[in-house]
């Protein structure tokens, strides 16, 4: 491997310096100088600091090669995955050509609509590493998303709807429902089918996408090239109170259980919240108090572990306080834990966020120019923080976020830099300067490429930059703000699960909804219900609401519909 030259060289160096230190030692029985001992003193720190640095590079290695190694395996799941989908698509081809010439048995469980019955896929999960396992005779590895309900009398229609659109099953079906079709924000029908309870349960135990599974769409193409955007009308919106005491700071929703969501205030307290139904309305589960362990101070940033068991919140690194602790989910009561290591030095941690290529790693980035991965152990909630870099930027890094398909994480400062830093090898990937301060980072999560950075440029604040393009920018969409001229950093924007749509808080009572489509830059529709300024407003992972906070302490929810394209 790469690294025996590096150890065969310190071996080297050892012995030489080995040498030195015997000749001083030899004379010790005649009697030794302050002078000699000195020198000893000398060459044993340099021997002490060789083998600190020799120790380092030697990690270096094992994380690089240890992180190919989890690529590699990714790379074989995804063939395993293409492979159980082209034998699938066979059997869907034979049942077809069955169901043409009788109408019995094709192949696959089918019944009435009144009997329909389902099986889910099952999965096993060892470690970080997800086994195939084998259903009804075809490996497929689990993909965590919601199985597709196939009814022969529909079939021939269905394979037509798949070149157009993506069907989806709900997973609130109902025994005695009909059929409606429903259009959900991202433009994809959502059918509800008729007939008994479709194992509802293990829909509901079963795990949701996560991102980085999607398949990859070059968005690049579409972005500013139609003259009108896709209509989105607020059918209702409705207001609950927060329940905080003072004013909100975050919210983010469960990755897996898809009612779940979250809100932290100034007040320390995380709210975990339920929707209920398809969005008709939403209750408070429980109240936790999250404040840091010495200083007592607010979360700064909340996010969601990948796994949707727990809450990690970020600090300060000011006192010798806490700077992250975990929340474990549970509807009676939660359990806060602090984590001990304190890699920052100084200042408000900013920002948290998972990274999409290792579900126990996250990435934090602070006041102190420093951006942190922290890594979990084999041991429960036992994670090291290991600083990735402290000197590329020069002010306060405000957001991080990691490439779906890439080892490679971005950062974007407060010194108008977005800096790209590969994990895997150790070293800066990119760089891009503009003009104005960056307050957050965002990827896609339909083209691995295409990733938003908020900026603080009046009617320019939201900039689109392709990662594979050595000019970065390709476009620009912006608002302009009545209430005030300067851009807030608790301002968040959100990207639709289609990836097509923006939404965007605004330190006015509004929020604005992009269309990555339209060539006009600007916002094509509001939502105006909010009293005060709007820090975010969250598309929901299926189901077709926007979720908000605001100022006014209330916390929003937006059903809305979406309509079709003009040309």
């Amino acid at each position: 491997m790469g690294c025996n030259p590096p150890l065969k060289k310190a071996k080297i160096e050892e012995d030489e310096i080995l040498e030195e230190v015997e000749v001083p030692k030899q004379q010790e029985y005649g009697g030794e100088s302050i002078h000699g001992r000195m020198e000893r003193e000398k060459v044993l720190e340099g021997l002490i600091e060789n083998r600190i640095k020799e120790i380092h590079h030697i990690q270096q290695i094992i994380d690089f090669h240890t992180s190919r190694l989890n690529y590699a395996k990714r790379r074989l799941d995804e063939s395993q995955i293409q492979l159980a989908r082209l034998r699938g698509e066979d059997a869907i081809s034979k049942a077809s050509s069955d169901l043409s010439s009788e109408n019995d048995n094709v192949g696959i469980d089918c019944e009435p609509a009144s009997s329909v019955k389902m099986s889910c896929d099952s999965f096993e999960k060892n470690g970080n590493d997800l086994e195939v396992v084998e259903c009804d005779g075809i490996p497929r590895k689990p993909t965590r998303s919601k199985p597709q309900l196939v009814i022969p009398s529909k079939l021939s229609q269905e394979m037509q709807s798949t070149k157009s659109g993506t069907t989806t099953l709900d997973s609130d079906v109902q025994p005695t429902a009909t059929a409606p079709t429903h259009i959900n924000v991202a433009g994809k029908k959502r059918i509800r089918y008729a007939g008994p309870s479709l194992e509802q349960e293990a829909l509901e135990n079963h795990t949701k996408p996560i991102k980085g599974q999607q398949e990859h769409d070059d968005l690049t193409k579409i972005i500013c090239k139609s003259s009108s955007p896709v209509s989105i009308q607020c059918q209702s919106s409705s207001l609950m109170a927060s329940q905080h005491k003072r004013r909100l700071r975050s919210l983010a929703l469960c990755p897996t259980n898809e009612p779940l969501f979250v809100t932290s205030a100034l007040d320390g307290i995380v709210n975990l919240w339920q929707v209920q139904g398809r969005g008709s309305g939403f209750n408070l589960l429980s109240s936790t108090s999250c404040q840091s362990s010495k200083q007592m101070r607010w979360p700064e940033d909340i996010a969601w572990h990948p796994q949707g068991d727990r809450v990690f919140s970020v600090y300060s690194a000011d006192g010798g306080d806490s700077q992250v602790s975990t929340m474990f989910i549970n509807k009676k009561k939660a359990n806060v834990r602090y984590l001990e290591d304190q890699p920052h030095v100084k200042g408000i941690i900013n920002c948290l966020m998972f990274m999409p290529w290792d579900e126990c790693s996250f990435v934090t980035g602070g006041s102190d120019h420093a951006v942190v991965l922290w890594s979990e152990k084999d041991e429960k909630n036992i994670w090291k923080a290991r600083t990735l870099h402290r000197h590329n930027h020069s002010s306060a890094v405000m957001g991080v976020a990691g490439l779906q398909h890439k080892n490679i994480l971005l950062s974007a400062g407060a010194d108008k830099r977005i800096i790209g830093f590969d994990v895997a090898s150790v070293q800066l990937s990119c760089k891009y300067q503009l003009e104005s301060k960056c307050m957050d980072v965002l990827p896609n999560p339909r083209d691995f490429n295409l990733i938003m950075v908020q900026t603080g440029t009046q009617e320019q604040q939201i900039r689109l930059f392709d990662m594979r393009s050595s000019q970065g920018e390709i476009s620009a969409f912006g608002f302009k703000q009545e209430s005030s001229d300067s851009q807030s950093a608790l301002i968040k924007q959100c990207w639709s699960p289609d990836g097509l749509y923006l939404s965007s808080g605004s330190v006015d009572p509004v929020i604005h909804i992009f269309d990555i489509r339209y060539n006009a830059r600007k916002p094509f529709d509001a939502i105006r219900s909010h009293q005060k300024r709007v820090f975010k407003a969250s598309w929901h992972h299926s189901l077709p609401i926007l979720i908000s906070i605001s100022s006014d302490l209330n916390v929003g929810l937006h059903n809305v519909t979406c309509g079709s394209l003009k040309t």
